[in-house]
């Protein structure tokens, strides 16, 4: 799981990083509003931990740019206001959860599991695009109009979920290896290149009109022609 911390008090952002990456979290800090608001809005992290109180952009104007560009990452405010008003103002503006200063370890880290496992059961199982759908709970792959099916391994359905949920959106290869594999993997570009050739052989086995067009120096995207 991939973490994104924006909190300008060096000492606590770094205490939490390790904290974090204890429990076998990938790890980036932002010491302001505006680089951690850049940084989120790449869409790779699973969970974003936010300060209220921070130079160049406060975390309240952070969660409004965030859910206005449709990123719905989770995100954890944290603030030594305790104030109902603020916790409510938070809420209402898109957090998942308020967490006040000074809090403890073990309940940080619950929060992020709870808010993470709760993006996790709204996920939609089936996505679909042209004539395939893919059962992301039986690893597979149909052609909805001759039946076919064909089974993928776990890096193809990471690969072919990404897809789907851009659908004909240019996905670039930095999000794709960012989101599959991490920056901390030994793996390189390459890795996506193989990947999608094995897609491209599944997407042909079972006769789908759906194709993975490369666009060079951007990335992927699907396109349907049904003739």
């Amino acid at each position: 799981m991939k973490i994104l911390i924006v909190e300008d008090e060096f000492a606590l952002a770094d205490a939490i990083g390790q904290t974090l990456k204890n429990c076998n979290y990938s790890i980036t800090i932002c010491n302001d509003g505006l680089s951690g608001l850049n940084e989120a809005l790449t869409g790779i992290y699973d969970c974003i931990v936010l300060d209220i109180m921070m130079p160049k952009m406060n975390g309240y104007e952070v969660i409004k740019e965030l859910r206005k560009e449709k990123i719905q990452t989770p995100i954890l405010l944290l603030s030594a206001k305790s104030e109902i008003e603020s916790r409510v103002y938070g809420l209402d503006i898109g957090a998942d959860y308020y967490l006040t200063k000074p809090f403890a370890t073990k309940e940080l880290i619950a929060c992020i599991r709870a808010i993470t496992r709760r993006k996790e059961q709204i996920i939609e199982v089936n996505l679909s695009f042209g004539d395939v759908e893919l059962r992301s709970d039986q690893s597979e792959l149909v052609n909805q109009k001759n039946t076919q099916s064909i089974q993928m391994s776990h890096k193809e359905l990471q690969l072919i979920e990404i897809l789907l949920s851009n659908k004909e959106r240019i996905v670039s290869k930095e999000f794709i290896f960012e989101k599959i594999w991490g920056y901390d993997s030994d793996a390189d570009f390459n890795s996506i290149e193989v990947y999608i050739s094995f897609l491209r052989k599944k997407l042909a086995a079972i006769d789908s009109d759906v194709k993975i067009k490369s666009k060079r120096g951007l990335g992927y995207s699907l396109e349907y022609k049904n003739d």
